[in-house]
């Protein structure tokens, strides 16, 4: 990306993307040429950890293949440049973007200069090139101690969880926590024991102050603990006086949130707009690098002189000056960074911008937010009326909230992850009255509760949670928590309800009916839940590394990060002291500690009397009947995979023997077997070596029946006939189909496509074969220039290889792993 040219450079520019090169050099003039590095052009290599234990964790950062031709490229124009300027962003990765350019291009500080800016318009650039400063190795030292210190953890902890736990798992600092975070969430649910009581309401015909008959909604002011007492209350009110006890008129305000840290617009982006916590970084960095908005990755809550002037202009033009209250936030995030600004629109005069539909509702939501930070209070009035129930001695209360001047709530509401209702009550109108005034009873319902359980964790909560313990920074909660998941310890899911009865009794007209109602209870939207094998690999690392999944731990490593970064400690003295305790615990983890699978022993099979337990196997957490034995000792034991939402520490003797009943063969259609078994990937249909998934939500596999299963079965023949276009007598392999995206071609288990000025319907078997070859050419025909530059590229490493040994406790890890 970049102005082409043909002659010597006078400035080279160098950002790390493409969009934001593109962005900056509309800004800049003939005599500067932006390119980008895409990225982080080298990093630490993969043998032996890539660090020098010996001496003074020195790092070994070797350029990634991808990134040769683009620092052969930008070697080139910064020896015929006569300044280059580095460009990354602000941050400690922006930071050590820089350095690694500056190292690996053999610039000197005469002809390079360090610019940064929180945003990307003329004027920030303009004036970023007029005030350049050097780079600051305090912040590329907190980046590379970070660096460091997770790839030393990963690479020690992941080879014990190999041997111990299962095979192929992999650890990491931060993501431990995260994990440890959500099982112990997870636990609470599991030991949660739901409290019933019965909530009783009512419902008062009252006259307004215009004569008109409205409904008047209110609350008993405590719940009852069981039926009878309820009924027995409830039984009292049929010819009782309702009489206003008391009234109350509260004023209030309500002050506007901050604008936009990292954080809170994840978690906002979560709850308004239902984005993931990597689509909203993702989305916030294209319009970071358009120009649209200023740095996204910043724990700051402050605001420029000129965003709060901007602000004042827009809001007194808009909606008057009543509306305008200018403010500065403190940030109260621990830690906080090196960015200096919050997340804001870089032109307040834009409500909207140009782009993709997920970049106009993050700018618009990001725009209303920096907005509405800068708006006048709202006021309210808050109404509570007492109503007394006769000779009961219990009260109803009825709650009322009006909006006398909504002020920065004409733009904008902040939401909330609570999981009760939040607009019990609110914005209702209520009609003047006075004590003692008698209210008409339409009617009273009372309706059987239970106590709510813990609320999982959703992205945008779990990353409040994180910033609350104080671990991680801006740059690191998205890539956590994606990471988690992509290592199979968190499931993000949606969960559907079940059915749950409840009593429920209504009095009205003077006549009491008691009845049972059914709900739906229990769903779960975009939830974070820990799998079994998070769950069994947590415990093993709370048992054996204490320390390293300690929230207060790893909340003090982030504090010291931030010392490197303001030059008060000395990064490789820091890794020190965490280091070498920690080498020694997984030395003797490794010696001294058990195999851990999470084994659990449910009872006896009344079959056989065999032991029935479950655990965490090879493929996953399964249930087994019988003893591990030898083939001398006796029969093998049986095993089956758990279901989809059976978990090793909840489910039952019960439930795990069901598992044993499958496969089961339900009858024969078409002369052959209908069998019902659990794979892999869930329930299934096998019929003539052919699988058909089960329906989910809908279909059992222990109780559907065979006319259910033949329907599942004819329908996916159906589906599979609409795909099919076209086959060939020659070869009954290839096959055109029609996919997603369009026809393709399928032959031996590979897909090929269909150019588009090719009719798939009438494509004959040879012309298949030739785009078949075709295709396989233009994958693993290598160009000479990559061939030379892998030549040439294996010699120098050859050449600079380090000779320097580790210790001998290193070695012994390394040989070990």
């Amino acid at each position: 990306m970049g102005k082409k040219t043909t002659g010597s450079v006078i400035n080279l520019v160098i950002v790390e993307s493409p969009a934001k090169a593109k962005t900056i050099e509309k800004f800049l003039g003939p005599d500067y040429l932006v390119k980008s590095s895409y990225g982080h052009i080298r990093d630490l290599s993969k043998s032996d950890f890539g660090v020098d234990i010996e001496n003074g964790y020195k790092p070994d950062y070797i350029v990634s293949k991808d990134k040769k031709e683009i620092v052969k490229e930008l070697k080139g124009l910064a020896a015929s440049a006569k300044m280059v300027w580095l460009a990354s962003d602000e941050d400690r990765e922006g930071e050590a973007i820089a350095w690694h350019l500056y190292d690996v291009l053999g610039l000197t500080e005469e002809n390079t200069r360090r610019i940064v800016f929180h945003e990307i318009t003329k004027e920030a650039i303009q004036n970023a090139v007029k005030n350049p400063r050097k780079i600051d190795y305090n912040l590329v030292n907190a980046q590379q101690a970070r660096r460091i210190l997770d790839r030393l953890v990963g690479f020690e902890l992941s080879p014990v969880l190999w041997r111990k736990v299962k095979p192929s798992l992999s650890a990491g600092r931060v993501q431990s926590v995260a994990v440890r975070v959500l099982v112990e969430r997870e636990r609470e649910i599991f030991a949660f024991k739901p409290v019933t009581s019965y909530r009783v309401t009512a419902i008062f015909t009252v006259i307004d102050d215009k004569g008109k008959q409205i409904n008047l909604k209110s609350e008993l002011s405590r719940r009852f603990e069981s039926f009878d007492e309820t009924r027995a209350f409830v039984e009292q009110c049929k010819d009782a006086k309702f009489v206003v006890s008391q009234v109350e008129k509260k004023p209030m305000t309500k002050s506007p949130a901050a604008p936009f840290t990292t954080s809170t617009l994840q978690q906002e982006a979560s709850r308004k707009l239902g984005f993931s916590v990597s689509q909203t970084m993702s989305v916030a960095q294209k319009l970071y690098e358009a120009g649209k908005i200023t740095y996204m990755r910043t724990d700051s809550v402050n605001l420029s002189e000129m965003a709060l002037n901007m602000a004042a202009s827009q809001i007194g033009e808009k909606m008057g000056e009543a509306y305008v209250h200018n403010r500065q936030y403190k940030t109260k995030a621990k830690g906080a960074q090196e960015a200096h600004e919050a997340i804001r629109p870089t032109y307040l005069d834009k409500e909207t911008v140009s782009g993709t539909g997920a970049e106009k509702k993050l700018y618009e939501l990001i725009w209303k937010r920096t907005i509405a930070s800068q708006m006048s209070n709202a006021k309210l009035e808050k109404t509570i009326i007492h109503i007394e129930a006769g000779e009961t001695g219990e009260k109803f209360v009825a709650t009322g909230e009006i909006i006398k001047f909504d002020g920065f709530l004409k733009v904008y509401i902040e939401s909330s992850d609570s999981e009760k209702d939040q607009d019990d009550g609110k914005d209702v109108l209520i009609p003047p009255m006075d004590k003692g005034d008698e209210l008409q009873l339409q009617n009273i319902e009372a309706r059987q509760r239970w106590s709510l359980k813990p609320p999982r964790y959703t992205e945008a909560s779990l990353v409040r949670k994180l910033e609350e313990l104080g671990i991680g920074r801006p740059s690191t909660y998205a890539p956590t928590i994606s990471t988690i998941q992509q290592r199979g310890y968190v499931d993000k899911e949606e969960r559907e309800g079940v059915e749950r009865v409840y009593k429920h009794i209504l009095l009205e007209n003077n006549e009491l009916i008691v009845s049972d109602k059914v709900e739906i209870t229990g769903a779960e939207r975009n939830k974070l839940f820990p799998t079994d094998i998070g769950m069994v690999v947590n415990d093993f690392l709370v048992k054996y590394f204490q320390s390293v999944v300690s929230f207060d731990f790893t909340a003090n490593v982030e504090k010291e990060f931030d010392e490197i970064a303001l030059g008060k400690v000395i990064w490789s003295e820091s890794i020190d002291d965490f280091y070498k305790p920690f080498h020694k615990i997984v030395e003797n983890t490794l010696e001294q500690s058990e195999k851990s699978t999470g084994e659990r022993i449910l009872g006896e099979d009344p079959t056989t009397g065999k032991s029935v337990s479950v655990r965490i196997g090879r493929f996953g957490p399964l249930a087994q009947i019988g003893e591990s034995t030898t083939e001398e000792e006796g029969e093998k034991p049986r095993f089956a995979s758990l279901r989809k939402g059976q978990h090793l520490e909840t489910i039952t003797l019960e439930e795990a023997l069901d598992l044993f009943k499958l496969p089961r063969t339900l009858g024969q259609f078409e002369d052959k077997d209908v069998v019902i078994g659990i794979g892999r990937f869930g329930p299934y249909i096998r019929h003539n070596s052919k699988f058909v998934s089960l329906k989910k939500g809908v279909d059992d596999p222990l109780e559907i029946d065979l006319d259910t299963a033949i329907v599942r079965i004819e329908t996916k023949r159906e589906e599979d006939n609409k795909k099919l276009i076209k086959t060939f007598e020659q070869e009954e392999e290839l096959q055109i189909l029609n996919g997603r995206w369009g026809p393709y071609i399928k032959y031996q288990k590979k897909n090929f496509k269909i150019p588009k000025d090719k009719v798939a319907e009438e494509l004959t078997y040879e012309e298949c074969l030739e785009l078949i070859k075709a295709d396989n050419n233009k994958k693993t025909k290598p160009s000479s220039k990559t061939k030379a530059t892998a030549k040439k590229t294996a010699a120098k490493n050859t050449t600079v290889k380090k000779t320097s040994t580790k210790k001998t406790s290193a070695k012994k890890t390394t040989k070990k792993k």
